[in-house]
């Protein structure tokens, strides 16, 4: 495809193939700062391109290193169209001149005294000196014109479509590493970390790597707080089953088979190459719990069983006896254990229907759940049965005589006998309880999922389109060193435009800044939350034309990746004119704006690219014998600047750059006098065979679904994206009026959620027919299948109402 593609594509345009990655691979980045001054932004460029990229590439689990602000060298080569003129030179011939003295050729063998020697001629182009003695013919008595008669040769930097900027004090040069597809992003970010402190210290004197941010301290924390957490569930466990058992060894056997339980979840986990990261740990988290629930029934039937057949009998049980009675014990509830912790794992399910990023991002939790659940489920059939018949013995207080279950007596008797009593007012009240969660439910919004607190901030405010580097730099510049004004703030690395790489394709008006945070107990008021640091920050940043948005690295990535849209709510306008899209999207815009929810709105500006038109004037270029593809030559490489060639200097490959001065091609009017070589020597003003005027077009033109569209991007204040989106609708339907053929989708987080509820609806009363089918098969009747499904909704009325009064 490549290959039938390619040959369609303009002069010089070649598909690669790109890197075995995505923009959620964006796993480290660091700038390189000279603290000495002795370095410019070229030369730690240089660095980064040459020294440092290629070192971490070697790195396994890297994929690309992708560079990012600096200037990159280039040889420039300013032809003076004057003296071309007095030389009767065409541009043409210069170029050819330049290309051809820069290259080296092999001669192949020659033996030469039983000695075999390999030819070379060495002709790459070293330094400025080497352009300036290329000859480009004799003048009339036969002496050399070279290149320094006709042009002034400089070094300079290459055309940017991007620039980097740390902590407000001014332009850097800097890398961002880019893991694999599906690699671990911790071992290789450690990788990482190890290769840049040796790589550092090749680096010359003064010039450092300053990591600006870096996703495997999130995931360490992540990971040692959860293991922390399993731990310390672990140890409240087994006091639990202590407690309520009060005999030793019988809270050892279901001690004993939590570890055992979870051990079974990893080796499945290894299996399947699912990696301990915050879902898969998490779903471990809330699992612990009820893996233990089969061991603890299995055991306190085992002593209702000694302690009957220690009545009976009238003295101590033999160790046959012991055996016995434990065996019927695990006989009575064994299909019940297993069938009740099958149910709890099919539950699942719902989880594993999910599709695209959703399912991507909760199958994990879902798998370590049900994987843990199938250990306990196996392990209360089978090795607890075979455990208790070792540890359960000697003297078992009977239940009557345990403190804690004749406290629990004590207060349920009572409580059930009264519920007993009064059976049409307990329905009445269970009811009237039932009905009340309508209120909580109404009140509690929805949204995708709460938003992970990574740590770092990701600041990405939008400007129009068409700003110039040099702009969009001094705004970077000014909105980082607000945000490094704040006592909470470690580093601000900020990035207008887009990084040399496949993943990035950031225009000059995506502004992207990372916020590095200092750890929380660092922060001076202990109370201030991420959020309320961000509410923080939008306050203190306000300029003309800037729509700010704020959010999470990780969490942006994935959404811009999944849906391409940076904010909670996007709204996607398609149509076929891009005009109407334009007036469409600055409409829809204004209306989000009316809502007290929304925090900033901003609307593509489809046709707000700034054009310099040239337009051939056929008939003209034809009195003086020109083409179409003469006067497009010129200005390509004239006007725009044509990369001729490349020097090689050691590993180093830097661009030679030809086109007219500055100074000839900063105005229209001047545009209009840059000569254009005719067939018979004589060169004729551009303005004589052209049209030049400015104009307005697509900075960049946006598709889905092979249709144009304007996107909007809508950051709220609210996390209730459900009720906003309901809101918003209603608006956009009253103060937007669509053209026929036109449709709006709305998008980011509320695609996913919508994606995940219309799927709910299909697989949740799936899931729960299976329940009860496997009721059935354990009951082998209707009527207590019912009774068990007639009180899930119940059981659902205290957690709704938990969740509204937490807010």
């Amino acid at each position: 495809y490549l290959n039938y593609v390619s040959k369609q594509l303009p002069p010089g345009v070649t598909p690669t193939l790109g890197p075995d990655a995505t923009g959620v691979g964006w796993i480290y980045e660091y700038a390189l700062v000279d603290r000495s001054g002795r370095h410019d932004l070229a030369q730690l460029r240089s660095l980064q391109d040459w020294y440092l990229r290629y070192g971490l590439e070697t790195v396994p689990g890297v994929a690309e290193v992708a560079s990012i602000g600096g200037y990159v060298k280039q040889y420039q080569v300013e032809v003076d169209p004057n003296a071309l003129a007095a030389y009767g030179i065409p541009l043409s011939r210069v170029k050819r001149a330049i290309r051809r003295s820069n290259n080296d050729v092999g001669g192949r063998l020659l033996e030469m005294s039983e000695t075999e020697y390999m030819v070379r001629a060495l002709g790459y182009i070293h330094s400025i000196r080497d352009l300036e003695d290329i000859p480009l013919g004799v003048d009339r008595n036969g002496t050399p014109i070279l290149l320094r008669q006709v042009a002034r040769v400089h070094l300079g930097p290459e055309l940017r479509r991007g620039v980097a900027e740390l902590n407000g004090r001014g332009e850097v040069a800097g890398g961002i590493v880019i893991m694999r597809f599906g690699g671990n992003a911790l071992a290789t970010i450690r990788k990482v970390r190890a290769k840049l402190a040796e790589l550092e210290k090749g680096l010359p004197k003064g010039v450092e790597v300053v990591p600006v941010y870096d996703r495997g301290g999130l995931i360490e924390r992540a990971v040692h707080n959860l293991s922390e957490k399993l731990v310390e569930e672990f140890i409240v466990v087994s006091a639990v089953c202590i407690l309520f058992l009060l005999h030793a060894r019988s809270a050892l056997v279901a001690i004993l088979s939590l570890p055992i339980g979870l051990l079974l979840a990893f080796l499945a986990m290894r299996w399947q190459g699912i990696s301990a990261n915050i879902m898969s740990l998490g779903g471990l988290a809330i699992t612990i719990g009820a893996m233990v629930d089969g061991a603890i029934v299995m055991i306190e039937n085992a002593h209702k069983h000694l302690e009957q057949a220690a009545h009976d009998k009238g003295a101590l049980l033999t160790d046959t006896e012991r055996w016995a009675a434990i065996s019927v014990a695990a006989r009575e509830v064994g299909p019940a254990l297993f069938f009740s912790l099958l149910i709890i794992t099919v539950s699942y399910v719902v989880i594993f229907a999910l599709q695209a990023q959703e399912g991507r991002l909760f199958k994990p939790l879902a798998f370590t759940s049900s994987y843990a659940m199938a250990g306990a489920a196996l392990l209360a059939v089978t090795l607890v049965p075979v455990l208790m018949g070792y540890f359960i013995r000697g003297r078992i207080l009977p239940e009557a005589r345990n403190p804690v279950n004749r406290l629990l007596h004590f207060l349920h008797a009572p409580a059930l006998s009264t519920l007993l009593k009064w059976r049409r007012t307990t329905l009445v009240v269970a009811l009237a309880l039932l009905a009340a969660t309508y209120y909580p439910i109404s009140r509690l919004g929805s949204e995708f999922m709460p938003p992970l607190n990574e740590g770092d901030i990701l600041y990405m405010p939008s400007l129009f389109p068409g700003i110039s580097i040099t702009k969009a730099k001094e705004v970077l510049q000014q909105t980082d060193k607000i945000l490094k004004t704040f006592p909470e703030v470690k580093t601000v690395f900020g990035k207008a435009g887009r990084a040399d790489t496949a993943t990035d394709a950031a225009p000059l008006s995506m502004i992207e800044t990372i916020v590095q945070l200092k750890p929380h107990a660092q922060w001076p008021d202990p109370s201030l939350t991420v959020h309320g640091l961000m509410r923080k920050m939008d306050a203190a940043i306000h300029f003309p034309g800037i729509a700010n948005a704020w959010t999470y690295p990780i969490k942006t990535r994935i959404d811009m990746l999944s849906t391409g849209i940076k904010t909670p709510v996007g709204i996607k306008i398609a149509g076929p004119n891009l005009s109407v899209l334009q007036r469409l999207s600055k409409q829809t815009e204004e209306a989000m704006k009316t809502l007290p929810e929304t925090l900033s709105a901003f609307g593509d500006r489809s046709v707000g690219g700034y054009y310099l038109d040239i337009r051939i004037k056929r008939r003209a270029a034809a009195r003086y014998g020109l083409t179409v593809g003469d006067i497009e030559d010129v200005i390509q490489s004239a006007i725009g600047g044509m990369n001729v060639t490349e020097t090689v200097e050691g590993r180093e490959r830097y661009p030679v750059n030809v086109r007219y001065p500055r100074g000839l091609r900063d105005s229209l009017p001047r545009l209009r006098r840059v000569l254009i070589p005719t067939p018979t020597g004589a060169q004729v003003p551009l303005g004589l065979v052209a049209t030049l005027k400015f104009d307005r077009g697509p900075p960049v033109i946006k598709t889905e679904e092979a249709r144009p569209t304007a996107w909007v991007y809508v950051d709220i204040r609210t996390s209730d994206v459900g009720g906003f989106v309901a809101k918003a609708k209603r608006v956009l339907a009253r103060e937007v009026k669509l053209p026929p053929g036109y449709t709006v989708t709305w998008s980011g987080q509320y695609e996913y959620m919508e994606r995940a509820a219309k799927r709910m609806r299909i697989v949740i009363p799936l899931t729960l027919l299976a329940i009860f089918v496997l009721l059935y098969l354990n009951f082998r009747n209707l009527t207590e299948p019912l009774l068990v499904m007639l009180s899930v909704p119940f059981a659902l009325v205290g957690g709704f109402w938990l969740v509204y009064w937490y807010g």
